[in-house]
């Protein structure tokens, strides 16, 4: 008797700023598992995580795909839940495979990843370790360090130190100018897609930064700038039992015309574009390449990640800016449009990650069924 087809729960939306992001990402992770073969392979159910954190069944979740567009309070069945997780909708239970696509804090911190791995049920992606590591800039650039990872000079800054007294706040400023200068980039530390990130060239502009960054976040980040070209490497752990299954990509640049890659560069139409392969020696691709495979390790990453580097083509140096747990899955993404460059496309991509799902000790077999 043939297999059942694995029940594969996707899971977007969520309470947190990339919000819109996740919806456009889940279009995509479900076009790929309802592609070819994966028809066949897998029954997919969408749950949809509003933006106050509620959890919502299929029906909501997938009028929230077709429209492309967060549902409001209007839009949703029933009186207003309170905030939160308030337990699964219908049919969550069931699900043998979760297939988490949330970009932000509350999806990609370890969060969910610790529900999914209490329930015992194996989950695409890093598990709670590798996913709070690779969320908080501070701990991620800790941990980098500890490895001996290249990194740019930065400094952590904790939000409180804003509400101190006049002279306390000019010291800080003062040793951030001494330790970084201008420009320098101020980013909350547990946010995504470039939200509250912004460029400083002066005391006011470095100021006005920290607050903004402070309204987000507790913990901050401020890295000196440096004239760069931007590389990305995607990293894939398939299950195929060598070693740690850790794979990387060929590397991507992102080219733009803006003064910096923000949110509005990154997701608007026209105003960025991607070079893949990236244009580099073969020398600075192996390099990089081995750096994103050692960046994953020193987090404790698994299932999927993008990482991302500085490349200064004039002294050769290359330098490790982050790790995403949970890259962006939209059409304008680097990481599925990376592993169509090495051979791997997009249907194939995430039928390897739901094979390779894990995080809870538990893992599918290679027909693509549950154990």
């Amino acid at each position: 008797m043939a297999p059942h087809p694995t029940r594969v729960g996707l899971v977007f939306g969520g309470a947190s700023g990339e919000h819109a992001v996740s919806i456009r990402s889940a279009q995509t992770v479900l076009r790929g598992l309802r592609s070819g073969a994966n028809g066949e392979r897998y029954q997919v159910s969408c749950f949809y995580i509003d933006r106050r954190g509620g959890w919502w069944p299929e029906a909501v979740a997938t009028a929230v795909l077709e429209r492309g567009l967060p549902a409001e309070a209007g839009d949703l069945p029933g009186p207003e839940e309170p905030g939160g997780f308030r337990g699964f909708p219908d049919g969550a239970l069931e699900m043998e495979v979760w297939f988490p696509v949330l970009h932000g804090p509350n999806g990609e911190d370890g969060t969910i990843q610790g529900l999914f791995t209490l329930m015992g049920v194996p989950f695409v992606g890093s598990g709670v370790l590798g996913s709070a590591l690779g969320m908080d800039k501070q701990a991620m650039k800790a941990a980098f360090a500890a490895a001996g990872l290249p990194q740019v000079p930065y400094a952590c800054v904790e939000a409180s130190e804003l509400d101190a007294s006049p002279g306390d706040r000019e010291a800080l400023l003062e040793r951030l100018e001494s330790q970084l200068g201008y420009p320098c980039f101020i980013k909350p530390a547990n946010m995504g897609s470039s939200v509250g990130i912004s460029k400083a060239g002066d005391r006011a502009a470095l100021l006005a930064g920290l607050e903004l960054a402070a309204g987000l976040d507790r913990r901050l980040v401020v890295e000196q700038g440096v004239k760069a070209r931007e590389l990305e490497c995607a990293v894939l752990q398939r299950a195929d039992g060598q070693g740690d299954g850790l794979r990387s990509s060929v590397l991507g640049e992102i080219r733009f015309d803006a003064d910096w890659y923000d949110y509005e560069t990154k997701y608007s139409e026209g105003l960025s574009h991607t070079v893949i392969p990236a244009v580099v020696s073969e020398a600075v691709s192996a390099r990089a390449r081995a750096m994103a495979l050692d960046a994953c390790r020193a987090v404790a990453a698994g299932g999927l990640a993008r990482v991302d580097f500085f490349y200064d083509e004039a002294t050769g140096s290359l330098w490790l800016n982050e790790i995403n747990t949970l890259p962006g899955f939209t059409s304008q993404s680097m990481y599925p449009m990376l592993w169509e460059a090495s051979g791997c496309p997009l249907p194939d991509l995430v039928h390897e990650l739901v094979l390779g799902a894990g995080g809870s000790g538990q893992r599918l077999n290679v027909e693509g069924t549950a154990p």
